[in-house]
């Protein structure tokens, strides 16, 4: 089976119709490397019906699912491959409620799995930014009497970003991580997850940035209401209409996944021809989840 390209709906229900071709497509990214028995680690064994491996050193059976963010899909494996297309090509975010609809399972149903999906869009924080980044902070949510720049008792979200720009200024990636304050102690770990110590840092001369001049190349700069931050503040507002389109309230517990899923796409967006098959990809070396540890994820 070939690896399914564009974002066309029309193509990708053609190449991929029920679930046994989606099954097929499974198997052949699990096992393009190989079989290795989850069990045991032999690497011998034979196939079997139904895309199934069969292990010769202990008899273990290992399906295309097994040890994958699909194990025990319960609504069907071509409707979860629908979802995650409609995640992950989408220029639009879509709702849990809207997705539950197109797809006819129940809305919690729909949103628990798409919390599975932006689990697995997570950062692996392996490819730090290294060239020219811009840093600065942001909020989510609508006016507030009274509350201007950074208003430490506001309601909003209060999330910062840091985007990686080439030599001709042009974006190439970008985190966003939401924080609880200003302080160099919350602005901290985009830096130490996500920049390396070699780029050349951008940022605004706020003084929560100082501190981290001692192990960064941070220069800072008036902001001029933007105009010397703007891919950084394009992409802020295209984030934040993102999110507008979900018709339901996000708390500030959910923030982060939501934060994920656009850095996702944003990231992969040079892999359009084939960002479908980048996002199953890692949802096969995704451990699977489940219920319980969405519930204690988002409890934290």
């Amino acid at each position: 089976m070939e690896v399914f390209e564009g974002q066309s709906i029309l193509n990708f229900i053609k190449e991929l119709p029920n679930d046994e071709t989606c099954k097929a497509y499974l198997a052949q990214i699990k096992w393009k490397d190989g079989f290795k028995c989850m069990k045991c680690g032999h690497t011998k064994g034979c196939e079997k019906s139904g895309y199934n491996y069969q292990c010769y050193g202990c008899q273990h059976v290992d399906s295309a699912t097994a040890n994958t963010l699909f194990h025990k899909v319960k609504f069907g494996l071509h409707k979860a491959f629908c979802i995650v297309f409609e995640m992950t090509t989408s220029s639009k975010s879509v709702s849990s409620i809207q997705m539950g609809k197109r797809f006819e399972i129940r809305q919690g149903t729909a949103w628990y799995f798409m919390q599975k999906v932006r689990k697995a869009m997570q950062s692996s924080q392996k490819y730090p930014l290294s060239e020219i980044v811009h840093v600065d902070e942001f909020t989510v949510g609508g006016k507030e009497e009274g509350k201007q720049g950074r208003s430490y008792d506001s309601k909003k979200k209060k999330a910062v970003i840091a985007v990686e720009l080439n030599q001709k200024h042009q974006i190439k990636r970008v985190y966003v991580k939401s924080i609880d304050d200003y302080s160099s102690k919350s602005l901290t770990p985009i830096f130490e997850e996500h920049i390396s110590q070699t780029a050349n840092i951008v940022t605004d001369k706020w003084r929560g940035y100082e501190p981290l001049k001692k192990l960064y190349n941070i220069e800072q700069k008036l902001s001029d209401h933007g105009k010397n931050f703007k891919e950084l503040h394009i992409l802020i507002m295209q984030l934040k209409s993102w999110i507008r389109t979900i018709p339901t309230h996000v708390s500030k517990w959910h923030i982060q996944a939501y934060f994920d899923e656009f850095c996702f796409r944003i990231n992969r967006s040079q892999f359009k021809t084939s960002i479908f098959h980048k996002s199953i990809e890692r949802m096969v070396n995704a451990k699977p989840i489940y219920q319980k540890d969405i519930k204690l994820m988002l409890s934290v």
